[in-house]
């Protein structure tokens, strides 16, 4: 018997449909189902090194370059700052690899040069309840007559999690002409502790040497007399900046009594007593 049109139309759709409902299936099969989605979601993103506690150093050897930075113990207490000190350090270190690279491809060879060597080395200087300061100083062989080191600082405010300088420690508009004279005088004093016949220099400016401005120096805190305060700041001054390159950086602490009136209201409770030491404070 000769199926109907009716049954012959039935027949046709289901046929139709089966490769799709086979397809469907597959599909399940395949894919995860919507809570094995979430479970991957949601999932922990994996530590970054920066993050990681351990990571206190990092170093690196090319043929062109050798690299390295020692962090130290105390910046585990603050995670935020260790994480980006630690990212920033390591990616310039990497950045410092590729131009001894492309400091040889320009001069098409080596030329006799030896490799290129940056070592990064920070240390903890003075903290108070809010604050917290470290030292960090860079020695950089470029190729040239000699290497070069630099020292800079870092301060942080532990409450607010970033990073301050002079126009945050400072009140806003306030008149430093009184410290720029004081850390002026000490850089004289220091600079015949080394050279006895050293000529006197001023804020204006002597035979192409001129005293550092406050605000535009790096600086640290400096470790003082009473629990939880600074007794005062070291300012950081580079080799060249106030005298010949021979003669290297200096490192001078003021006391707070010296400045104290010029800082902003949310730091001066950080400011107490007197700094260990004062004057020309460079390590030796």
């Amino acid at each position: 018997m000769r199926p109907s049109p009716t049954q012959t139309l039935r027949l046709s759709l289901i046929l139709l449909a089966m490769p799709l409902a086979l397809a469907a299936c597959n599909r399940d099969g395949d894919e995860p189902a919507p809570a094995e989605v979430a479970a991957e979601t949601d999932a922990p993103a994996q530590e970054t090194p920066a993050a990681s506690p351990s990571n206190l150093s990092f170093a690196d050897k090319t043929e062109h370059a050798t690299v390295s930075l020692t962090l130290p113990e105390g910046i585990k207490a603050e995670p935020d700052l260790h994480a980006r000190t630690y990212a920033e350090e390591v990616r310039n270190l990497r950045q410092f690899e590729e131009g001894a690279l492309a400091a040889r491809t320009e001069a098409e060879g080596d030329e006799g040069m030896p490799p290129f060597e940056k070592t990064v080395t920070v240390t903890v200087a003075g903290q108070t309840d809010r604050l917290f300061s470290l030292r960090r100083e860079a020695f950089d062989y470029s190729g040239g007559a000699h290497p070069n080191t630099l020292t800079t600082g870092i301060v942080w405010d532990r409450s607010l999690k970033r990073l301050i300088g002079a126009p945050e420690l400072f009140r806003k508009g306030a008149d430093l002409t009184a410290l720029d004279q004081a850390l002026c005088t000490a850089v004289n004093a220091a600079r015949r502790q080394r050279v006895p016949d050293a000529r006197t220099i001023t804020l204006a400016g002597r035979d192409g040497w001129a005293c550092p401005r406050a605000a535009e120096t790096p600086f640290v805190l400096a470790p003082g007399d009473q629990a939880g305060k600074a007794g005062g700041l070291i300012f950081l001054i580079g080799p060249y900046q106030v005298g010949p390159g021979v003669e290297g950086g200096y490192e001078i602490a003021i006391p707070q009594t010296a400045f104290k009136s010029m800082i902003a209201t949310a730091y001066a409770g950080e400011f107490a007593g007197q700094p260990r030491r004062t004057g020309d404070v460079t390590p030796r």
